[in-house]
């Protein structure tokens, strides 16, 4: 059985996706969800401006802008 795969993927400012910071592979969206929200602080420091999350590949909801204020 293959098992679904979530995983964020994370860009810059501009609009280019990260080579690094790399996001694990999740098997639900609930847990990719959590990690982001546990992440995302150290995230944005490391310039990571946008995550989008991805479902086999397919963005399955709007992007979520990290900023720190």
């Amino acid at each position: 059985m293959i098992r679904p795969q979530w995983v964020w993927e994370l860009d810059d400012a501009e609009g280019r996706v990260l080579p690094v910071p790399v996001s694990p592979l999740f098997s639900n969206q609930f847990d990719a969800e959590q990690w982001l929200g546990e992440h995302w602080r150290d995230l944005a420091a490391q310039d990571v401006a946008v995550a989008r999350l991805l479902h086999e590949g397919t963005q399955a909801a709007a992007p979520v802008p990290l900023r720190v204020s």
